[in-house]
């Protein structure tokens, strides 16, 4: 009995540590050329990246052309020193229904180790009536099936176009995944201000066995970090990584136009679900409920490396993984931008490799 009670005295001292005393520290910038050609294909909107078996995978945000690349990237002594593209998936099969039903607009990815099955999440067209999207494929992007979405999501006109479903991560026990929106419901919160913070988006769980979702969490995101210059001043989550059960690494974009190419500030949150946490699956407003989010607090802001980074931009980031772990044993964290394939002027294929640190 007595071990039994210092084990769990133990385990909820390592959770405590493991929360609470992370830090994020800048290793090294790569940027790949401007409409490099693979394979046929312009390598550009990369939205989202995983790292597998030694393998990297990213989706290509290209609705004319969905499509999954794989790459090898080369660290060494804490620095990227090349991305090398092996492999591209289409995902255009005019002969599968879903193709055909469906607007393909990927924003994420993640690959199941033990099934080598590739699940990816899509906001769809709301402008043309085309719903958001769950769904896996196999790894020549044959469609395997489709997630059943929560009751939330089933009013196309409370959905905002292209801010939809932004971030996907499996979960630490490969029972799951956790997707997260960009920005909030219309009848959850409005868009992020200048001003105030009134915006909380959903961050569901889907189970991989049943297919639905089956608990759902509300995080609220930061206000617009600049004075207002122009007309486009927006904020969202990009990405979502759980480190482990129920603690999560949240990327934050805000992008505000005419600041030229340093319109974007991005910050990586640490955020946690406890048992105050409000279970929000079967709320359908949350402007009308009171609820708990998820507690978060900043740790990282790439405005303190901007003098590091090419020109000083921080791009579009917009894709999150754990990479392989350094000479030193810390975890590495990968973050990649998506250049809009440059339909907005100058962008960067940018990768940005960090450290994660546990501070004793």
């Amino acid at each position: 009995m007595k071990k039994l009670i210092f084990l769990v005295i133990l385990l909820l001292i390592n959770s405590c540590i493991s929360k609470k005393n992370i830090s994020i520290n800048y290793l090294n910038e790569y940027v790949i050329p401007d409409s490099l050609q693979f394979q046929h294909q312009t390598i550009g909107g990369l939205s989202g990246i995983d790292f597998v078996n030694n393998e990297y995978f990213f989706v290509i945000d290209d609705a004319k052309n969905p499509r999954i690349v794989t790459a090898a990237i080369n660290i060494k002594n804490d620095r990227i020193k090349s991305v090398d593209f092996t492999k591209t998936i289409l995902l255009n099969d005019s002969n599968t229904a879903f193709y055909k039903e469906n607007e393909l607009d990927l924003e994420s990815i993640f690959v199941d180790e033990k099934t080598n099955e590739i699940h990816l999440v899509s906001e769809g067209s709301i402008r043309k009536g085309k719903m958001p999207t769950i769904f896996s494929v196999d790894e020549n992007g044959k469609f395997i099936k489709q997630f059943q979405l929560p009751k939330s999501f089933s009013n196309i006109e409370a959905i905002k176009h292209n801010a939809v479903f932004e971030g996907l991560s499996q979960s630490v026990d490969n029972l799951g995944f956790w997707v997260a929106m960009e920005s909030p419901l219309s009848f959850d919160g409005e868009h992020p201000t200048f001003e105030k913070q009134s915006s909380p988006i959903r961050i569901t769980y889907f189970d991989k066995k049943l297919k639905v979702a089956t608990k759902q969490f509300a995080y609220q995101l930061e206000k617009i970090p600049k004075p207002y210059k122009g007309n486009q001043n927006i904020n969202g989550a990009t990405a979502i990584l759980e480190l482990q059960k129920n603690h999560f690494l949240i990327v934050e974009r805000s992008y505000q136009n005419n600041y030229g190419s340093k319109g974007n500030t991005i910050k990586i949150f640490e955020a946690f679900i406890d048992e105050n946490t409000t279970d929000i699956l079967e709320i359908s407003s949350l402007k009308e409920t009171v609820f708990l989010p998820l507690k978060k607090k900043l740790l990282f802001n790439f405005e303190s490396i901007k003098d590091f980074l090419t020109d000083g931009i921080i791009d579009n980031l917009e894709g999150i993984t754990l990479g392989p772990k350094l000479k030193n044993g810390n975890q590495s964290l990968i973050l990649v931008a998506d250049d809009n394939f440059q339909t907005f002027g100058k962008q960067l294929n940018q990768f940005i490799l960090l450290e994660i640190k546990t501070n004793k």
